[in-house]
């Protein structure tokens, strides 16, 4: 039986989830498939040669731990260990500047600038939000009137309009194939999330993310907002550690969720 090497922090403060009910809900189903080491992600380099594969999960924002996790990354890479998700992607794992680079592409994501020189770029909105770049969990996230942004004079981070959406959904993929989609219908409850059934042309939207992303392998969650209008913005790409919510999801598609992953994860071990 090959060994896993799960790394996770079991007690990572996050707004509105507990990792480590997740966490042990995914590891009780991989031990009958593996041995499972579980780890914490600040002391990973010294259990790389414990297992045959690396999952990295639910590990709370880097920024916390940001000097390790690099040198974690490029001991990942120079020893070519086998990871899952694989540390290939353009999205977050490297920060927020994809937002501004799929901005200038011409992809539908919410406006995004980081010099305050361009903000007519972002319409005219009564509010701003202003997010430092390599942040998750909105670490270091300010909502600013005109006012308040030209006085802060924020530099080397995004500014976005504070937009009036309907609602958030998330659509989850394993590798590049759509598993399931949730969605928060009150807007100021991120985490309160439903069962969301995904049209053909929300996973349009989604696929698009996906393919432009091109990791290796792993779980990636496209985050969108619902406008008024009916449109989808990408609100963030998480490509490093998503958030799964499966304990959200009916029983049967949970299951059918975990069978595939299994099944990726024999593949790469």
């Amino acid at each position: 039986m090959k060994t896993i090497l799960y790394l996770t922090d079991l007690y990572f403060n996050a707004n509105g989830r507990n990792y480590y009910e997740e966490d042990l809900f995914i590891t009780s189903k991989l031990r009958e498939h593996f041995n499972i080491l579980i780890g914490n992600p600040q002391q990973a380099i010294a259990l790389l040669d414990k297992a045959d594969l690396v999952v990295f999960r639910n590990t709370g924002a880097v920024i916390g731990y940001q000097e390790y996790f690099d040198r974690f990354v490029d001991t990942v890479k120079k020893e070519n260990t086998n990871i899952f998700n694989s540390f290939d992607g353009k999205a977050d794992i490297k920060g927020k500047q994809y937002l501004l680079d799929l901005m200038e592409t011409e992809y539908p994501v919410i406006p995004t600038v980081e010099d305050i020189s361009n903000i007519d770029a972002l319409g005219n909105p009564e509010k701003y939000i202003v997010k430092i770049k390599n942040g998750a969990d909105s670490i270091g996230m300010e909502i600013l009137t005109m006012k308040e942004l030209l006085k802060a004079k924020p530099d080397g981070k995004l500014i976005q309009p504070f937009l009036d959406f309907e609602y958030e959904v998330s659509f989850y993929y394993l590798d590049d194939k759509f598993q399931y989609a949730l969605y928060a219908p009150q807007k100021d409850k991120r985490w309160d999330l439903q069962e969301y059934d995904a049209t053909p042309g929300d996973l349009e939207f989604a696929k698009q993310f996906i393919q432009w992303n091109d990791i290796k392998t792993g779980i990636t969650r496209v985050d969108a907002c619902r406008m008024r209008d009916g449109s989808l913005l990408l609100v963030e790409l998480e490509d490093l550690n998503p958030f799964l919510s499966i304990e959200l999801l009916p029983a049967e598609k949970r299951d059918v969720f975990m069978e595939n992953w299994i099944t990726v994860l024999k593949k790469l071990a």
